[in-house]
């Protein structure tokens, strides 16, 4: 039987349960959207300077961000024809550190908030109009409940 293939990379060190609660957030994000396996996708956890570069070299944004997400357009090496690499999700572990004290939720809510929300990037969300912005945030916020997360979705203020 075909499976999602989640990889977790870490430059920025988490503990095995929050690394495994990410790989579930990503598979039931796929699921919630109706993405059948085999799918196959990549989460860097790293630090501002590596997000703050990707940041101002594909966006043109000179700081630092929480989440990138980078779609693939195609196969990786190695993967069977009916595999699909949908692509890399990075998320700056400093930043979301940060974010989860001033939240005054979890370290493992926030990175399961990132999660979601770079996975429904891949899947071609996007936040950038009010009608897909509202769009976008139900799904979050839909998914994160089903994952027994402490939040539902960024602060009302954020942009994204």
């Amino acid at each position: 039987m075909a499976a999602y293939r989640i990889h977790v990379q870490q430059k920025e060190k988490v503990v095995h349960s929050i690394a495994a609660a990410l790989r579930t957030a990503v598979t039931v994000t796929l699921r919630h959207e109706q993405r059948k396996p085999p799918l196959e996708v990549t989460l860097l956890l790293t630090d501002d300077d590596q997000l703050h570069a990707l940041n101002k070299e594909y966006l043109g944004i000179d700081e630092p961000t929480d989440v990138l997400s980078f779609e693939a357009g195609e196969a990786m090496p190695g993967m069977k024809e009916d595999e699909a690499y949908l692509g890399d999700i990075v998320i700056s572990l400093p930043m979301a550190k940060r974010q989860a004290k001033q939240g005054g939720h979890s370290l493992k809510s926030e990175l399961q908030l990132l999660t979601v929300h770079g996975t429904l990037h891949l899947l071609g969300y996007d936040h950038e109009e009010p009608e897909e912005k509202d769009r976008m945030w139900w799904a979050q916020a839909s998914i994160l409940a089903q994952l027994g997360a402490e939040i539902t979705g960024p602060p009302e203020d954020a942009e994204g």
